[in-house]
């Protein structure tokens, strides 16, 4: 729990962080003692409402005389001016009002406003001009007919906002099986784990010998070569089966350790390691790791290299994942009686998630990959960890709306209202910068730590500890399964969001591979399934969309239209799990 002392920083800064925002003017000053209200409703360990959970709102009340009704207009966050709640009716104790939940598909571009009077309209301004628009005007018909049209996204106000309806988001075969088994049977979870642990273990391994071939890749470009002992004229190549269209080789071949550009997407860049071929610097160097067995020693882990300086990174939760409820991990003592989830709240409604990139951001989207663990996962069952902050459940802002509380000792990676992007173990001091966040997803705790005294990325001080750590369900703790990873890398004044895709591997393997390609921070994200490691990268050539897999399989999770034609998930159509996208950054 944050101290009284520190929550007092974190709210007196917001008055100055709305202040300074570039889109804020008088109407959204907040008094100091609106601000401590809406502190102390965040701080109280009850069940509460999603508004609740918000300490930054500002809300706005208005009496639209001809229908004798209130209108209440909430900014989720004025400092990030991303996610917006609309909600008409009589507000008593005995009827509900209607809610709406509007986003600002241009939340750095596009101020928003409610002008109050007789007549409250909404003014919309960017660099095209200025939008009056009162989509509550007329019975309420246009936003009627955004609801109606059934889309997750519905234009309003000329496609200057979005009406966010809720639907239903696509789940695989195996997913929808795993979790009917867990909600419906006795003993599920250890079923599905069984199935996991014998079936599906090295279900995707993949591996490759060294071949004859040469070829060193692109050096002049990426975040720099990864750390192996062999001269760069020696390095092994192997044969991939990445769909990525890469620069520089010959049939899929690549050079361990190096990188290769993405043709057609400039400043994307992909890599392929073996952890045996890592340098014996890293393997036996700083921090503690377990040894590696043949296999996942073997194991081809392919990487995608972002430059940050030409990208934007966004996130969103899915319609159902990961959830705000309690996880099942935590004992059932810990939990405040009456209390629905560790935030106080098991449901964003009237908020709605979907699971999928704003049409108005589809353009400009280059790449996505999924997110992070459910809820059911994203809490510790075994360590110190139980017994703190309910059971210390991962937290995830989107749009500035925190959705669930950021905790200490976690692994984040976040967005701020600037565009910055930062990974690193969240303390409670970081909760300063809460009102600035527009995203964040923890995900565990840390594979790879900065080093304060040398700045370089060391062993996590639970990577070799599979229960403290969270880092799987094997009851014998020596899984090695799919994996999928994040890190950040600083070359020569660049920085760098890396993607790491482990075909098998343990926390080891990861942290070893990531420490071998210089980097300062990592941490996990999904693991298990291709649809929970899952990563494309869109690609436009001559006014087409070219999507391209990280690895075949999985293509299988996209949808096909009547057609053939191939509809990418979470660009075309809704997914219940959360998810990264990266858009290109606006000159």
């Amino acid at each position: 729990m944050m101290t009284n002392t520190l929550l007092k920083r974190v709210f007196q800064t917001v008055s100055l962080t709305i202040f300074l925002g570039l889109f804020c003017h008088a109407a959204w000053a907040q008094s100091d003692e609106v601000l401590e209200q809406q502190r102390v409703q965040y701080d109280e360990v009850r069940a509460k409402t999603i508004l609740e959970l918000q300490p930054f709102r500002h809300e706005t009340a208005v009496v639209l005389t001809d229908a004798d009704t209130e209108l209440r207009w909430v900014s989720m966050n004025p400092a990030i001016n991303g996610w917006f709640l609309l909600q008409i009716g009589t507000f008593d104790s005995r009827t509900a009002p209607t809610s709406y939940h509007i986003e600002n598909p241009n939340p750095t571009g596009q101020t928003v406003r409610l002008e109050t009077g007789p007549n409250p309209t909404l003014i919309l301004n960017d660099e095209t001009g200025t939008e009056f628009c009162a989509p509550w005007a007329d019975g309420q018909s246009a936003l009627n007919e955004a609801r109606e049209t059934g889309l997750p996204f519905a234009p309003l106000c000329g496609g200057r906002l979005y009406l966010r309806n809720q639907v239903s988001g696509s789940r695989t075969s195996l997913e929808r099986t795993a979790e009917f088994l867990r909600d419906h049977f006795w003993g599920g979870e250890t079923i599905v784990r069984f199935v996991r642990d014998s079936f599906f273990r090295d279900s995707q391994f993949e591996t490759s010998e060294e071949l004859e071939a040469t070829g060193f890749g692109r050096l002049a470009v990426g975040p720099g070569a990864a750390a192996i002992d062999a001269p760069l004229e020696e390095r092994p190549v192997i044969a991939t089966q990445t769909e990525l269209g890469l620069s520089g080789t010959d049939g899929h071949r690549m050079t361990l350790g190096l990188w290769y550009p993405v043709i057609g997407l400039p400043g994307v860049f992909a890599s392929a390691m073996q952890p045996k071929a890592i340098s014996e610097a890293v393997t036996q160097g700083p921090g503690v790791t377990s040894a590696l067995d043949w296999v996942e020693a073997r194991a081809i882990t392919y990487l995608v290299a972002f430059d940050l300086g030409r990208f934007d990174l966004n996130f969103a939760l899915g319609t159902d994942h990961p959830g705000l409820g309690w996880s099942p991990r935590p004992p059932s003592r810990i939990r405040p009686r009456g209390v629905p989830g560790p935030d106080g709240i098991n449901s964003p409604r009237p908020l709605v998630t979907l699971g999928m990139v704003n049409p108005a951001l589809a353009d400009r989207t280059v790449a996505v990959f999924t997110g992070g663990f459910k809820r059911a996962h994203g809490a510790f069952k075994w360590g110190d960890y139980i017994s703190i902050n309910f059971g210390t459940h991962y937290g995830f802002i989107e749009n500035g709306t925190i959705l669930s509380k950021l905790q200490p000792s976690l692994s984040t990676l976040y967005v701020l209202a600037d565009g910055t992007i930062g990974m690193k173990t969240w303390t409670e001091d970081d909760n300063v910068l809460l009102p600035q966040i527009r995203f964040a997803r923890q995900n565990g705790v840390p594979l790879l730590e900065t080093d304060p005294e040398t700045g370089l990325g060391v062993p996590g001080a639970l990577v070799t500890r599979w229960g403290p750590g969270n880092w799987s369900g094997s009851a014998d703790a020596k899984l090695r399964t799919l994996r999928a990873g994040a890190c950040l890398r600083e070359s020569e004044g660049e920085r760098y969001l890396i993607y790491g895709y482990f075909s098998t591997a343990t926390p080891s393997a990861m942290a070893r591979t990531f420490q071998a390609y210089g980097c300062k921070y990592a941490m996990l994200l999904d693991m298990n399934a291709l649809e929970h490691t899952y990563l494309a990268l869109y690609v436009r050539h001559e006014g087409d969309l070219l999507v391209e897999h990280l690895v075949p399989g999985m293509r299988l999770i996209d949808k096909k239209a009547r057609d053939g034609s191939l509809i990418p998930r979470f660009l075309g159509f809704v997914d219940n799990r959360d998810l990264f996208y990266l858009t290109l950054r606006e000159e």
